[in-house]
């Protein structure tokens, strides 16, 4: 296990959860849990307010491709994969590879990038329909923590169980009491979040064994 940011070749974006805060209602986030069309495409408060391909997970995978040393057939699995882009990507720079995606949502697979809405299945990360060590990278970024902790726990034990090789994921959490306010503040979709030292004790608690980075707006 490593703490390593491996999305630090995204473009900087800048946020207000203060901002957010003062107008995110519970029917916002009730929305937003649907995962359709408002959350993807529909206004910024209950979700992406447009989720549009734009390139930027190019380099991104890239930087998964180098780290990891994948060869050009890797098998690679996104959760969580929303419209693609992504896989997009990875099949973009290893298009020898095998790349499967999961979601939740019927619309995004629906209205994937790319012709990418074939290679995704309809499905949880608490529950993968793929057998024991099938993938060379398994990658999750910002999704796991949409699940309640037990089944957030149980994502986690199915990421090791369908890995052969490496594994990465994101997600909410602070480190210090400002960034737990400002998380707060933030989130809309998210079931769990804890501390860093928590997260990496229910890490440990189920066996996870794959690297790790923090979602800290």
């Amino acid at each position: 296990m490593a703490e390593i940011n491996l999305l630090d070749r995204l473009p900087t974006t800048k946020r207000d959860p203060k901002a957010r805060a003062a107008t995110k209602t519970h029917e916002d986030r009730i929305i937003a849990k649907r995962f359709d069309r408002d959350f993807f495409d529909g206004e910024r408060r209950h979700g992406y307010g447009g989720y549009r391909y734009d390139g930027r997970w190019l380099p991104v995978v890239q930087r998964f491709v180098e780290h990891y040393g994948l060869s050009s057939r890797a098998c690679i699995l996104d959760i969580g994969a929303a419209k693609g882009f992504l896989m997009h990507d990875f099949q973009s720079v290893l298009p020898r590879a095998t790349i499967r995606g999961i979601d939740v949502s019927t619309y995004a697979k629906e209205n994937a990038h790319g012709g990418m809405g074939s290679l995704i299945d309809i499905g949880s990360a608490e529950k993968l329909p793929y057998p024991d060590h099938s993938f060379d990278l398994v990658v999750s970024i910002n999704s796991i923590h949409n699940l309640p902790l037990a089944k957030c726990r149980q994502a986690l034990r199915e990421i090791e169980r369908v890995s052969r090789a490496h594994k990465y994921v994101t997600v909410d959490a602070w480190r210090t009491e400002e960034e737990r306010k400002r998380l707060l503040d933030w989130i809309l979709t998210a079931e769990t979040y804890m501390s860093v030292d928590d997260w990496l004790k229910v890490f440990t608690e189920v066996g996870y064994t794959g690297d790790y980075w923090w979602f800290i707006p």
